[in-house]
């Protein structure tokens, strides 16, 4: 069964739900709610913004993993390459660092708000970090 959070994003509010695909994932994120921190542009994904979560254990492993998400198809990279970390893209995104091409598991998916997903990115790529809030609905 999936669960609806809330995600406020500077004056965006986006809705989404959890994915049965990555219960692991789901589970253990649902537990860190609420959850507050700061999102950024992405450096090298393309049009996706992310936080950073450094060297933070949530899970280890792998489930439901892409390098190729859709807009509004929210990642969790649990560490390992590069630090670990929320990825949000809201367009075009082929998940990276600077070591190369990186698999995130596919765990939210934005289904109320996702009109405001570019305008959300180019707030995030032209006035920087933005506060980040997820809540369950």
């Amino acid at each position: 069964m999936s669960e609806l959070l809330q995600i406020t994003i500077g004056p965006f509010t986006f809705t989404a739900r959890t994915e049965g695909a990555a219960p692991k994932t789901c589970e253990a994120f649902l537990k860190l709610l609420p959850f507050r921190q700061k999102i950024i542009q992405a450096r090298w994904s393309g049009e996706s913004a992310w936080v950073s979560l450094g060297d933070f254990n949530m899970i280890d492993q792998y489930e439901n993993h892409t390098s190729y998400p859709s807009k509004g198809d929210i990642l969790f990279y649990p560490g390992g390459i590069s630090e670990t970390e929320i990825l949000f893209p809201y367009g075009s995104t082929a998940f990276g660092s600077k070591m190369g091409l990186l698999a995130g598991n596919h765990f939210l998916t934005i289904v109320d708000g996702r009109e405001h997903l570019i305008d959300f990115g180019h707030k995030v790529l032209w006035e920087g970090a933005q506060d980040i809030s997820f809540e369950i609905v």
